[in-house]
């Protein structure tokens, strides 16, 4: 489809989107906040939780390597299905919201202890029961012993989803055999193979990256001697990382695309431009956060802009400014190309509006991108210069900053119009 054909189709669906995102935007999380307590009231029978299931689990990063450790279970009745909990690729498949994640992230509560990340051979006590917890195939039943009341104060971060309830613990007892996926037992008897190894391997036997990441985590992933619990914030970036430059290497030798494609995805107050131009493998990352927004919460502020990149040989360094957003869309990208058996140069800019108005963590990138590219229409352009032309009036910065910025966008010859008026 034509360029300009694709940007007014693309235009009457984004008033409607963000028409529909005002008016879902709620500040009701206080108000659910007071359901969760009534739940645990009920739930918590003297010292200890009965009868709870374990979706997922939490490890903190704060104080390494000494580390807050947690298993995180629903707060509700008998009739509550924990899979819902577990954040996933699902979410984005059901159309959650910004009040969903909430929901169902301070319907967690997160029992942890202190703990070293030392794991190599535990499989007792509360670490243990964690460690069976992260590498079972489905939820398991638990029974948690609590040391003090529930704290129902949210915790919030750009890379992993809200947390919420959480309560100290002194032990934790499986109240059945979890079973563990035959994959993950192979990974778990090589005492030599080297995580990243053991990461690639479960990617491609199926695995998504919320299922590697848990695992990771949890220490249960890497040399033997080497195996220790990885913070949840490290963990997710760690795998998209991995899986990431895995990717990269499949289509290291791919011919390129042949023609410059575009598009377009919106998602929970955030839009995704995805403009991909034939060449060797390059990638670039702009994030343009607005004034209101989350991360940028003066409403009389300046855009925030922020950019990293790679080239044919990908990145040796941690990156600068775009920390694990950079890892999710290019995982993204990378997955849609390794499909294609294509390579390509790929410019992403994300800008993330008012109507983001908290923070649900980086797999809201990751499938915000991920399903651009599952988008019944793709814009065509002649050039990478005439896709950034064509889309520029739409970028909510100007050409001349974007091209300050962004080292794919500084290329293109300026013009008296592109520094505005």
């Amino acid at each position: 489809m034509r360029l300009d054909d694709f940007i007014e189709d693309f235009q009457r669906d984004e008033s409607a989107d963000l028409q529909r995102l005002a008016e879902e935007k709620s500040y009701a999380i206080t108000e659910y906040l007071d359901d969760v307590e009534q739940q645990l009231d009920e739930r918590v029978q003297g010292d200890a939780i009965f009868g709870s299931t374990a979706p997922s689990i939490f490890v903190g990063r704060s104080n390494y390597p000494e580390v807050s450790t947690g298993l995180l279970s629903p707060v509700g009745g008998p009739d509550t299905d924990p899979t819902d909990y577990v954040t996933s690729g699902e979410w984005y498949q059901q159309g959650y919201s910004i009040d969903d994640v909430f929901q169902r992230r301070t319907g967690l509560l997160n029992s942890t202890r202190s703990a070293s990340v030392d794991v190599n051979d535990v499989w007792d006590g509360f670490v243990g029961v964690q460690r069976e917890v992260a590498i079972a195939d489905d939820p398991v039943d638990v029974e948690i012993g609590l040391t003090d009341t529930p704290d129902l104060d949210v915790d919030m971060d750009d890379i992993g989803a809200p947390r919420g309830p959480r309560a100290r613990a002194n032990d934790a007892t499986l109240a059945e055999n979890p079973s563990v996926p035959r994959a993950v037992e192979k990974t778990l008897e090589d005492d030599d193979w080297q995580a990243q190894g053991a990461m690639t391997y479960l990617y491609r036997r199926g695995f998504d990256v919320y299922e590697i990441n848990t695992i990771l985590s949890a220490g249960a992933l890497g040399q033997g001697e080497n195996r220790r619990l990885v913070p949840t914030r490290w963990s997710i970036t760690a795998v998209d990382d991995t899986v990431g430059q895995y990717l990269r290497g499949t289509i290291r030798n791919a011919p390129s695309i042949d023609q410059t494609e575009v598009r377009v995805n919106e998602y929970m107050g955030n839009t995704y431009w995805v403009i991909m131009a034939p060449g060797n493998w390059e990638f670039e990352l702009v994030e343009l956060k607005a004034p209101g927004s989350i991360w940028n919460p003066d409403p009389d502020g300046q855009m925030y802009m922020a950019a990293d990149s790679e080239g044919y040989e990908g990145r040796t360094e941690y990156v600068d400014e775009t920390s694990g957003a950079y890892y999710a869309s290019r995982l993204g990208v990378l997955e849609h190309l390794q499909e294609r058996g294509l390579q390509a140069k790929c410019l992403v800019v994300r800008y993330a509006s008012p109507e983001y108005w908290a923070p649900v963590g980086v797999w809201q990138i990751r499938e915000g991108i991920r399903h651009a590219f599952e988008q019944d229409k793709t814009g065509e352009a002649e050039s990478f210069h005439d896709a950034i032309r064509e889309l520029a009036p739409h970028f909510p910065v100007s050409l001349a900053e974007l091209r300050r910025k962004s080292g794919m966008v500084s290329g293109l010859q300026a013009q008296l119009g592109d520094f505005g008026t």
